[in-house]
């Protein structure tokens, strides 16, 4: 199977934050930013595998400053990490106030999608070619981030 390079898999989404997006305080919901990062890290996976994939797990989510009705989000995705079946996704969210036009970073989200074949079993996906040193780190980083999911599954089965 011939390798992918991260390029091949790079998603950018941009949304608006409506007034059905918020709270009493008038800052979105963190599950519409959790849908919208589902649906980024699910693109970028589906890219990369050639094939419909499901979201296996979110490992880790910070959310680091609100966002507000009217300001625009930006979302980044790409593919990290690949193994058998399974791809780890990083998705980096950006906010925008569109009056000052200050960009915030609001969060930042891994997810590890499994591709799916024909027979809705787990099938396998290409190498993932990693062209720059940043590229290279994302690959380091993610396996290492699998190695500690598969350890914590494995505590807690």
């Amino acid at each position: 199977m011939n390798g992918k390079p991260v390029s091949a898999s790079q998603v950018v989404m941009t949304q608006l934050v409506l007034p059905s997006h918020t709270n009493a305080l008038d800052s979105i919901f963190g599950g519409v930013i959790m849908s919208w990062i589902d649906i980024c890290g699910a693109i970028a996976a589906q890219r990369h595998a050639g094939k419909e994939v499901v979201t296996a797990s979110l490992d880790d989510l910070s959310f680091v400053a609100p966002v507000y009705k009217g300001w625009v989000v930006n979302l980044k995705g790409s593919v990290n990490f690949v193994s058998t079946t399974s791809m780890e996704v990083g998705v980096r969210i950006d906010a925008e106030n569109p009056k000052t036009g200050e960009v915030f970073h609001t969060a930042t989200a891994y997810l590890t999608f499994v591709a799916i074949g024909s027979n809705g079993k787990p099938s396998s996906v290409p190498p993932l070619i990693c062209e720059t040193e940043t590229e290279k780190r994302r690959f380091a980083e993610g396996k290492t981030r699998r190695e500690l999911r598969l350890a914590r599954r494995k505590r807690s089965d």
